[in-house]
C-alpha cells in the first residue's frame, strides 16, 4: 500500500479511536446498547478511519491544487466581472456537492423540501464567495466586514423574533456551519491561499485565511430570508422511532453487514455527483486556461478518485454506524436521573471527536504552512479541542434549561468581533474559518442526531433547543483560537522588545518571520 497513505490511515485511526473509546465505556456504564448496535459502531468506526486516510490524502494531492490553482487565475485576468461571476458559480456547485448540508436538509424533510434549503444555502455561499474575491483584491479589511456582516445578521434575527419566525433561527445559523465541510473547506482555504498569493503585497499573508469564514455567514443570511419570505414557524425534525431503535437492538451481525452494503450504492451515487459538478467545473476551466501540464493534471486525476473513495467510505461509516447510536446514546441519557451527566460527558466528547473532522487537519496543515511553523498543527488541534468542548458543554445546559440561543450566541460572536481589534490579522482569519471548518460531517452525523434525543428525551423542545449546536460548534473556536493568538502577540512582542528589535502592534504580523514556535 502507498506509504502516505498509511500514513493517513494512522493519522486518522488516531484521531478515531478517542471518541470511539468514549462512547463504548459510556455504553457499558452508563447507556447499556446491545450487540447489534456497538457492531454497527465499531464498522462505522473503522470505515471513518479508512475512509478519512483517503481523503486527506485526495485533497492534498487534487482539491488543493484545484482550488489554489483557480484562486491564482482569478487574479490573473483583467476582469473583475468574471471574477466574481466564476466565483458565484464554483460557490453554488461546491455547495450543493457538500455531504453534510444533505444531512442537515434530509433532519427537516418533513417540513421543508430538502432542495429548497441546499439551492437557498448554494446561493448564499456563492454570493459571500464572490465577496471574498473582492475583499482580497481591495484589500477590504476582514474585521470590518466580518463586523458588518454580523451586525446585519442579528439585527435580522432580532426581526424575526418579534415577527414570531424566531424558531427558524437555530436552524439558519446552523445551515452557515455545516455548508463548511470535506468539499468545501479543502478548496476554499486552497483559492484564498491562490488569490492571496498573487497579490503580492506586504499584508498578503494576513488575507490568506477567511474565505471559510465569510462562506459560513451568507447561508446564514440567506436561509433567514428563505424563513421570514415563507414566514416558517414551525420545522419538525426527523427523530429515529421508537421502532426503528427497537429494530435496530435486535440486529444480528448479518443485519449489521446488509445495513452497510445497501447504504454503498446510494452514498455512491451522491457523491459522485457532488464530485462529478466540480469535476466538470474543472474540465472547463482546463481547457480554457491550459494552466495544469500532464504530469500534474495525472496527480489530480489520481487525487480526485482517493477523495472519491474517501468520502464514500467516510460518509457510508457515519451515516448507518453513528446517526442511529448519537440518537440512542442522546436519548437514553436525557431520559435517565442522570441527565447531568450530559454535560461533562459532551464536552469530553467534543474535546476528542474534533480530531476526526476530516477538514480540520487540512486547515491545520495549511495554517502551519502559512505561519512557516509558527503556529503548530498540535496547537490549532488542542485550540479547536477547547472550543469543541465548550461548545458541547454550553449546548446541553442549554437543552437541560432551554436557554434561548440568541442569549449565548450574541456575546459569544460580540466577544469574538471585539478581539478581531486586538490579535494579529492573520488570528482572525484563522479563527473565523476554524469555526466552519469543526461543524463538519461528524457534528451533523453524530452529535446533531446526539443533541436531537438529547433534547427529544429530556422533555425538551427540539426545534428551539436542539438545533443550534452546529451554531454554537462554529462560534467557540473564534473566541479560543483568537485568545491564542492574543498571547501569541504579547508573548512575540515581550519577545521582539527583549531582543531590542521592533515591538509588534496589535494588527502586525511579524511573527513568521520569526524563529520562534510556539506550541
Amino acid at each position: 500500500m502507498n506509504k502516505i497513505l498509511q500514513e493517513k490511515i494512522k493519522e486518522a485511526f488516531s484521531s478515531v479511536l478517542p471518541i470511539t473509546a468514549i462512547v463504548l465505556i459510556a455504553s457499558i456504564i452508563l447507556v447499556p446498547m446491545s450487540a447489534g448496535i456497538i457492531v454497527m459502531f465499531l464498522v462505522g468506526a473503522a470505515l471513518l478511519i479508512i475512509g478519512m486516510g483517503f481523503f486527506t490524502l485526495g485533497a492534498d494531492m487534487a482539491m488543493m491544487p484545484m482550488g489554489e490553482g483557480i484562486g491564482a487565475q482569478l487574479t490573473k485576468g483583467q476582469s473583475v466581472f468574471m471574477a466574481v461571476g466564476v466565483s458565484f458559480l464554483m460557490g453554488l456547485i461546491i455547495t450543493i456537492a457538500e455531504p453534510d448540508l444533505m444531512v442537515l436538509a434530509l433532519q427537516l424533510a418533513e417540513s421543508l423540501n430538502p432542495w429548497v434549503l441546499i439551492i437557498t444555502v448554494g446561493l448564499g455561499v456563492g454570493l459571500f464567495l464572490s465577496i471574498a474575491v473582492l475583499r482580497i483584491l481591495f484589500g477590504i479589511p476582514l474585521r470590518f466586514l466580518l463586523l458588518f456582516l454580523y451586525i446585519v445578521t442579528f439585527g435580522l434575527a432580532f426581526y424575526m423574533q418579534s415577527a414570531g419566525d424566531g424558531a427558524f433561527i437555530p436552524v439558519s445559523f446552523d445551515a452557515g456551519g455545516v455548508t463548511t465541510g470535506p468539499i468545501t473547506v479543502p478548496f476554499m482555504l486552497a483559492m484564498c491561499l491562490g488569490v492571496a498569493s498573487l497579490r503580492g503585497d506586504k499584508s498578503s499573508k494576513d488575507d490568506s485565511f477567511g474565505f471559510v469564514a465569510l462562506c459560513s455567514v451568507g447561508p446564514i443570511i440567506s436561509v433567514m430570508v428563505l424563513g421570514v419570505v415563507n414566514h416558517i414557524t414551525k420545522v419538525t425534525p426527523q427523530i429515529p422511532s421508537d421502532e426503528s431503535i427497537a429494530l435496530i437492538d435486535k440486529y444480528t451481525d448479518r443485519d449489521v453487514v446488509v445495513q452497510f452494503v445497501e447504504h454503498f450504492p446510494e452514498t455512491i451515487q451522491e457523491v459522485a455527483m457532488a464530485l462529478g459538478a466540480i469535476l466538470v467545473f474543472f474540465v472547463v476551466f482546463q481547457l480554457i486556461t491550459r494552466r495544469y501540464k500532464k504530469h500534474q493534471l495525472a496527480r489530480i486525476v489520481i487525487g480526485f478518485l482517493y477523495t472519491f473513495i474517501g468520502l464514500v467510505v467516510f460518509l457510508t461509516g457515519v451515516n448507518v454506524g453513528f446517526i442511529p447510536v448519537g440518537s440512542l446514546f442522546g436519548s437514553k441519557l436525557g431520559q435517565s436521573e442522570l441527565k447531568w451527566i450530559l454535560v461533562p460527558l459532551s464536552m469530553l466528547i467534543g474535546y476528542f471527536i474534533v480530531a476526526a473532522e476530516p477538514a480540520v487537519h487540512v486547515l491545520n496543515k495549511q495554517v502551519e504552512e502559512v505561519s512557516q511553523g509558527a503556529v503548530t498543527q498540535k496547537t490549532m488541534n488542542t485550540g479547536l479541542s477547547v472550543g469543541m468542548a465548550l461548545a458541547l458543554g454550553i449546548t446541553m445546559i442549554r437543552i437541560l434549561l432551554g436557554i434561548p440561543i440568541m442569549y449565548i450566541l450574541v456575546p459569544g460572536y460580540g466577544f469574538a468581533l471585539i478581539l478581531t481589534f486586538f490579535v494579529p490579522k492573520i488570528f482572525t482569519g484563522i479563527a473565523f474559518d476554524s469555526g466552519g471548518v469543526c461543524s463538519g460531517p461528524m457534528t451533523s452525523t453524530f452529535l446533531l442526531p446526539f443533541a436531537i434525543g438529547a433534547c427529544a428525551g429530556s422533555g425538551g423542545d427540539t426545534m428551539r433547543d436542539a438545533f443550534g449546536i452546529v451554531a454554537m460548534v462554529a462560534m467557540t473556536p473564534l473566541v479560543v483560537i483568537q485568545i491564542l493568538g492574543l498571547v501569541y502577540g504579547i508573548k512575540m512582542a515581550a519577545k521582539a522588545k527583549g531582543l531590542g528589535g521592533v515591538t509588534a502592534g496589535a494588527g502586525e504580523v511579524i511573527l513568521f518571520e520569526e524563529e520562534y514556535t510556539y506550541g
